[in-house]
């Protein structure tokens, strides 16, 4: 009953002489240090909008034009030439002033306008010092001059300290690029696939697009790309995520794991309020813009856009397309444990709970023994489904009432935690406990995870950790920058005790944890359905983990090539070891470098990846080298092509989305928009490194994360290069096709990877000899 005293702010009791009313001091504490805390986060956030909005300049600089300015005019020298006399003659006040108030405010007003254009000009110079990428395409550690001048140039116009939106008024547009560069490069990807017969014909096809309609498509493109910020991103969020009416558990969402060998505490509850304090740190420094912005290269800023809606965010689902909804300043979350949901405060006093009381909170959670209601069990399973049951359900079922209420407890929190009564993790001694622990983070039990919220915490009941992240709102280098702070934070800054509790007092007076109220027996039906169809998805994926740690990307450099060329060539060569044939390969590459920017296709099969995978098959071929050096040479001119706007795909899918709307039909975009992906990648990568020292620890190496097939028939394949000498592979594929096998295509990857390691050792033995090779 302590708590529920402490919930209300004041007591009253009705008696014979008068009420005798007591207040409680404490509750009233509470209540004003929220409200201080509200107001502080309001005079920061205003404080960081008018830094933001004055970059590259600081606001001190407009004290020193005006000082400057009025200094001029009290020695009677006008820098305005007349301008100043100009805004004097045409102030609506000043009748009211004397003639030296009215010289005084012009000087102040003009320094004002002199000081906005002259941010202006900066911001426009910085615009287009961004928009130069030459320097991506000089060779690893060769630096020209004019791009040091470059360099040099950004670095002074950066500042010293900008916050993690400060550039975002300065970067620059994404580009549409010709049609004419498109179209070329869109048959050289595809010559590979293709016999004569069908490239002569796909050639045709192209060239009569090219003629018409694209012109005219063409236009309308470049129109937007001049009127909006980013002319891909909006319609890429809208049509490839949000008007998807399939299942977004598996195809859609993604995963990222935990550490890979190291468990900081097995205690469960204790590792859930580590980890969730140090997001909610991660937040509050994000809601302050204190996180520097991530640079390309280390060089050039890259869009924050998408940090906006980390937190706070949910998809909703709708009959014909979902929506994006996210909120401010929400200070709770929903914990899912035992088919129970509860409702957790994270603050107290304006103040985030300490680990140790989250802990506590947690622990309550855990203890708790009361059963499900009916048809709480798997409600979550509503997210795990088709949309358009999913959104039916919503109106008919929660739009009133308990359901209501406990919906929008969910949807509004901060983010998802589910305590899993499993327990994964990567184990050496067991056989696909990598395999295991990657498929219960993507799908789960398909009921225990909230899959519309931008992110759901895993926390398993061995003190393991990991996510699953609704992939609308951004991609996996956003979430990544978060976990990587997270992990850091967790196991250096906050720690635990020797028991393996969270540190820090208790204060038992915290308010318990609140279960939600759900009234859904006319909806049970519904869940049920859901969750069959989810189960059978989930049962259909194939899932391997690949730890590589035979070398990794320090002797890859020694080599003198680029670590992602020498994977994606592995990968190559392990496709057509698998299939025998080669296919359509899908690369993610970022186009952050631009405002809004999100990713860009590469098309890793090339001609001459197909050469040199099948020069690795024959062993009378001699020059496998040279083909590997010509392939990973293409590779990374394609990469960087992709990351300054150059790519096709993007380019050809929003062509196609003005030919939807302009009614336009044509055979080639339709074509193009239909070829499936059979091997889709993406690079995991490491975007913090200063924030663990591999060197020093070096079991504090992450696991990366991964998604599903993306092709009925394909692979999918996720991988993160970790320190100097450990590559780590997801790849998933579905039981379902009898063409692929996850871990058949795990060892061909090994295999491929030695392979091609192989050619180098023997090169060096020609160059040196045997003996100094082996020493």
């Amino acid at each position: 009953m302590a708590e529920a005293h402490q919930a209300v702010g004041f007591q009253f009791t009705v008696r014979p002489d008068g009420i005798d009313l007591h207040l409680s001091r404490e509750v009233l504490k509470h209540i004003y240090l929220s409200g201080v805390t509200s107001w502080r986060k309001r005079a920061i956030r205003f404080k960081n909008d008018i830094l933001a909005g004055v970059y590259p300049a600081s606001p001190s600089s407009w004290l020193f034009v005006v000082v400057a300015i009025m200094s001029s005019v009290y020695a009677r020298i006008d820098p305005s030439m007349g301008m100043i006399d100009s805004i004097k003659a045409t102030l609506p006040v000043r009748s009211f002033m004397t003639v030296q108030t009215q010289t005084w405010l012009s000087a102040v007003l003009f320094a004002t306008a002199l000081w906005l254009t002259l941010i202006l000009l900066l911001r426009y110079t910085l615009k287009m010092l961004l928009s130069y990428h030459g320097w991506i395409f000089e060779s690893h550690g060769k630096m020209s001059v004019s791009t040091r001048i470059w360099l040099s140039l950004v670095k002074m116009l950066s500042g010293r300290r900008p916050l993690l939106y400060s550039f975002q008024a300065s970067l620059p547009r994404l580009p549409v690029p010709s049609v004419d560069d498109t179209i070329r490069r869109y048959l050289e990807s595809v010559r590979p696939l293709l016999d004569d017969e069908q490239y002569t014909q796909m050639e045709t096809v192209a060239n009569e697009f090219k003629k018409d309609p694209a012109p005219k498509l063409q236009k309308f493109l470049k129109f937007k790309s001049w009127w909006a910020a980013n002319y891909v991103s909006d319609w890429w969020e809208e049509y490839i995520y949000l008007r998807g009416r399939s299942p977004i558990m598996v195809n859609s969402n993604f995963y990222t794991m935990d550490l890979l060998y190291v468990t900081p505490t097995h205690r469960q509850a204790a590792r859930a309020g580590n980890v969730v304090h140090a997001m909610l740190q991660y937040r509050r420094k994000l809601e302050r813009g204190e996180h520097a912005p991530i640079k390309a290269l280390g060089k050039v800023p890259m869009c924050s856009f998408q940090y906006e809606r980390m937190f706070n965010t949910t998809r909703i689902p709708g009959i014909e397309k979902d929506l994006v909804q996210h909120l401010k300043d929400r200070k709770h979350l929903v914990v899912y444990h035992r088919g129970r949901f509860f409702k957790v405060w994270l603050y107290l006093g304006g103040r985030h709970l300490w680990p140790s009381e989250l802990e506590m909170q947690f622990q309550r959670i855990l203890n708790d023994t009361s059963a499900p209601q009916p048809g709480e069990m798997k409600l979550a399973a509503l997210t795990a489904g088709n949309r358009i049951p999913w959104a039916r359900a919503r109106v008919k079922y929660f739009s009133e009432g308990v359901n209501k209420t406990s919906l929008e407890a969910i949807e509004t929190a901060s983010f998802f935690l589910t305590l899993d009564d499993e327990a994964h993790g990567y184990d050496a001694e067991k056989l696909r406990s990598l395999d295991l622990y990657a498929k219960s983070l993507l799908h789960g039990k398909c009921y225990d995870r909230w899959f519309d919220k931008s992110f759901t915490l895993v926390v398993y009941k061995n003190g393991k950790v990991g996510v699953n992240i609704e992939h609308s709102w951004a991609d996996a280098p956003i979430m990544g920058h978060m976990w990587e702070y997270v992990l850091a934070t967790d196991c250096f800054h906050l720690g635990y005790t020797e028991e393996g509790h969270s540190k820090g007092d208790i204060n038992k007076g915290l308010m318990a944890p609140t279960k939600l109220q759900w009234d859904l027996p006319e909806c049970q039906e519904i869940i049920e359905g859901s969750y069959r169809l989810a189960k059978e998805i989930a049962d259909d994926v194939d899932f391997h983990g690949c730890l590589f740690d035979d070398f990794g990307k320090g002797l890859i450099k020694r080599c003198r090539t680029s670590p992602d060329a020498f994977i994606q060539l592995a990968l190559q060569l392990a496709h057509f070891r698998d299939k025998e044939e080669f296919c359509l390969t899908y690369e993610a590459s970022m186009t952050r470098m631009f405002r809004e920017g999100r990713t860009e296709t590469v098309r890793s099969c090339t001609c001459e990846s197909a050469a040199f995978a099948r020069a690795m098959e024959d062993p009378n071929m001699s020059e496998r080298l040279d083909l590997f050096r010509k392939a990973a040479e293409k590779h990374q001119n394609l990469y960087r092509l992709a990351m300054t706007g150059s790519g096709i795909d993007r380019h050809l899918f929003c062509l196609y989305i003005v030919s939807k709307r302009l009614q336009i039909d044509s055979p080639f975009l339709k074509q193009v928009l239909s070829e499936p992906w059979r091997l889709s990648t993406s690079q995991t990568p490491q975007q913090q490194l200063n924030l663990i020292d591999l060197q020093k620890f070096p079991k504090y190496v992450g696991a990366g994360g991964g998604f599903g097939p993306v092709a009925d028939d394909g692979y999918g394949v996720s991988y993160i290069i970790v320190g100097e000498d450990l590559i780590t592979f997801h790849i998933s594929s579905k039981f379902s096709s009898p063409e692929t096998d996850s871990y058949r295509f795990g060892q061909n990857i090994r295999q491929a990877m030695l392979d091609i390691r192989a050619l180098f050792q023997l090169k060096e033995k020609k160059n040196v000899g045997p003996e100094l090779v082996q020493k």
